[in-house]
């Protein structure tokens, strides 16, 4: 069974975040890591190719200066390979004209399955592997807290407010895994060197036949316009009990719609 895993390598979040000046995007110069969520969906692959007797798992990245920081680590854990769209064209690309990217570059792999972060940790929109299934045609399966595949389906336990949903779709597919899925294994030392010379595979805009219009600030359908810093939370109410707090309480209840 071949995988793919979508990965996003992205500024270590602990360090300061900072903003370019004129476009607020976040700066993604210097080393980047691989991102905690996606973790989980390298795991998870390793394990189901492991199941199937055979098979290997690659990596697709997009990432700017060529940067392989992340994908090492990823590597390490046990995949195979690597694709990375790096360009200085795909600068300020929002979250289709990713899609765009890296459902040409997974075309190229011709996966099995597709998996997935249910979010990248810098961007939240939550959106971009269910617009690769519908770039590619596949059907796609979100929240997904286990993951089995037999034969040419992949069942799915998908998670809800209530519980699970019990899904069954055929192959390929995309598959976003949360992060109870699996716990993901630390990279050993043997892992970490046989990174070093594994194949990274580094693509352009025009390695993968899009238009340049498409993707970059010039294709984006979004813009961030200003960027300020959250609000302090406010100190609470001190209430002096003397024998009708409750009154309070309730009060402050209906305020909120809850009684």
């Amino acid at each position: 069974m071949n995988v793919v895993v979508c990965v996003k390598q992205i500024p270590d979040p602990a360090a300061p975040p900072a903003l370019d000046a004129g476009t607020k995007n976040l700066v993604r110069d210097g080393k980047l890591i691989l991102d905690d969520s996606d973790a989980y969906g390298v795991e998870m692959a390793l394990q189901l190719a492991d199941a199937a007797g055979g098979g290997e798992v690659t990596l697709v990245s997009m990432a700017p200066n060529g940067e392989v920081s992340g994908l090492r680590t990823a590597l390490a854990m046990g995949a195979a390979k690597a694709i990375l769209i790096s360009d200085p064209a795909l600068a300020g690309t929002d979250a289709l004209g990713t899609a765009k990217v890296l459902a040409a570059a997974i075309k190229r792999a011709e996966p099995d399955l597709i998996l997935a972060a249910t979010e990248s940790s810098d961007g939240y929109t939550g959106t971009t592997p269910v617009q690769i299934a519908e770039i590619l045609g596949l059907p796609s399966v979100t929240f997904a807290k286990k993951v089995e595949v037999t034969g040419d389906s992949v069942k799915v336990e998908r998670q809800t407010e209530a519980g699970y949903d019990e899904v069954e779709c055929p192959l390929p597919a995309v598959v976003t895994v949360t992060a109870g899925v699996v716990e993901p294994r630390y990279p050993s030392f043997k892992g970490i060197m046989a990174a070093k010379s594994k194949p990274v595979e580094n693509l352009t805009v025009a390695d993968l036949g899009i238009d340049a219009g498409q993707v970059g600030a010039p294709g984006a359908r979004q813009e961030i316009t200003d960027v300020v810093p959250a609000e302090a939370r406010a100190a609470g109410e001190l209430v002096v009990d003397e024998g009708e707090g409750y009154l309070r309480v309730i009060d402050f209840l209906e305020q909120l719609k809850v009684l």
